[in-house]
């Protein structure tokens, strides 16, 4: 795997995020980049010096940060970037200009919101991102065991089915099961099936690819919590959807399913853009 980018903002969540990826990253044998980003687009410092004194401060902490982590990281190098613009928008800029393989970020959940701006930054940090992106609640417990156990919900649409293969290659990595998750949103049989034949396709694919795994399906009203819920019960570590997007001429924003897994589930989850998505958030 390629270098995995981490957002930093100094908060407890995103330096969370960061002890994730190091142990993420000493399986995977990989490079870490953390970033910081200046987001004071309106300028509150009066005069350049002030500018200079925040940017400096920043990189002391940075500093700091890289000396007391680096000799965790066994395989790889750990350094830093300090870049100036909007968070979301300059995270997915530095992903992009070294070709990462993944993005981690912190979250802060339903509670324990901070000052900082990981944790409203981190669903639209997903939405502009241009490579998958695991979110990593600040309060989830990190163990020494990595990622044995994932969950992969397989719902009607057309996209459900890209998530497929960088799964499939993590649970090589980790040497982690896969739990399908055929999940119905509506009692319509016609679509069910649909589901049923896409859990299938899947299933094959997994099985070919000679991973372990297990397979379930459950009619759902919230099927937010219906995959939360299962995570829980499998005891699982991470938790991967598409991201299914709401374009527009202007924007990219999260639709309700994947905002809703971001912010809610207490498990980490690895998000994956629809490939057309990739494509018109890094134009």
């Amino acid at each position: 795997m390629k270098e995995i980018i981490v957002a930093i903002d100094f908060s407890k969540g995103s330096l969370h995020a960061l002890d994730y990826a190091i142990a993420f990253a000493n399986t995977v044998k990989s490079n870490i980049m953390m970033v910081w980003v200046d987001n004071n687009l309106n300028q509150d410092f009066a005069f350049t010096s002030e500018v200079n004194e925040f940017r400096e401060e920043a990189s002391r902490n940075m500093e700091e940060i890289l000396k007391a982590k680096k000799g965790r990281l066994k395989h790889g190098k750990l350094s830093y970037k300090l870049r100036k613009g909007k968070v979301y928008q300059e995270i997915a800029n530095q992903a992009k200009y070294n070709d990462a393989s993944l993005i981690i970020a912190g979250t802060h959940g339903v509670t324990g919101y901070e000052e900082f701006w990981i944790g409203s930054n981190a669903y639209r940090i997903v939405s502009y991102a241009p490579c998958p992106v695991i979110t990593v609640r600040y309060d989830y417990q990190i163990t020494g065991n990595g990622i044995k156990s994932i969950v992969l919900p397989i719902d009607s649409t057309l996209d459900t089915r890209q998530k497929v293969p960088f799964t499939v290659e993590l649970a090589k990595l980790f040497g982690a099961d896969i739990h399908i998750l055929a999940l119905y949103s509506t009692s319509i049989k016609t679509i069910q099936r649909k589901v049923d034949n896409y859990a299938r396709q899947v299933q094959k694919y997994i099985s070919d690819e000679g991973i372990n795994h297990h397979i379930e399906s459950f009619q759902a009203n919230n099927i937010t919590n219906a995959a939360i819920e299962y995570a829980r019960k499998v005891n699982a570590d991470l938790i991967a959807i598409m991201t299914e997007q709401e374009t527009t001429a202007s924007n990219i924003l999260l639709g309700p399913f994947a905002q809703q897994m971001v912010n809610h589930s207490p498990v980490p989850v690895l998000s994956i853009q629809p490939k057309e998505i990739y494509s018109i958030s890094t134009r």
